[in-house]
């Protein structure tokens, strides 16, 4: 028995919707992964620029307290900036500050607060420094400052 005309329609019809179907799963599955990579990317890049500081002391009056040079640091990002020896890195002079050698007067500030940085006088000697303080999401703010 041979198909007729009508036979071999169906059964290009047929393997054309199969064929379209698997095209159609394919497409939706790589618009999914794009759709996820980008709101991943976009929530980095949000939580990025939240992330913000400011070191707002006089560069030529730094306070001295106990031992401690005192450096304002003041939160100008849109969310919670988590202030601790671990989320930070400080820099004077390109030099490392080993982590028993500052802390912070809050383990934590909102936008618009303002926290104080503790740096030991040992690792300060009088005249002219760049303190560099590196914090979250790799975002740094330098200052120079006279002793």
């Amino acid at each position: 028995m041979v198909f007729s005309l009508t036979g071999t329609h169906v059964i290009f019809f047929v393997a054309a919707v199969i064929v379209a179907g698997a095209v159609s799963g394919v497409l939706t599955a790589v618009t999914f992964n794009i759709s996820s990579s980008l709101s991943e990317k976009c929530d980095r890049v949000q939580e990025q620029l939240d992330t913000d500081f400011k070191v707002i002391n006089d560069p030529d009056n730094i306070p001295v307290s106990n031992g401690f040079y005192l450096f304002y640091l003041k939160n100008i990002g849109g969310g919670r900036l988590v202030t601790t020896n671990d989320t930070f890195t400080v820099f004077v002079d390109g030099e490392i500050v080993v982590k028993a050698h500052f802390y912070f007067s809050d383990s934590s500030i909102q936008p618009s607060e303002v926290t104080t940085l503790y740096i030991s006088t040992s690792d300060i000697s009088s005249g002219d420094h760049t303190l560099r303080v590196v914090g979250p999401q790799a975002v740094d703010d330098e200052f120079e400052f006279t002793i």
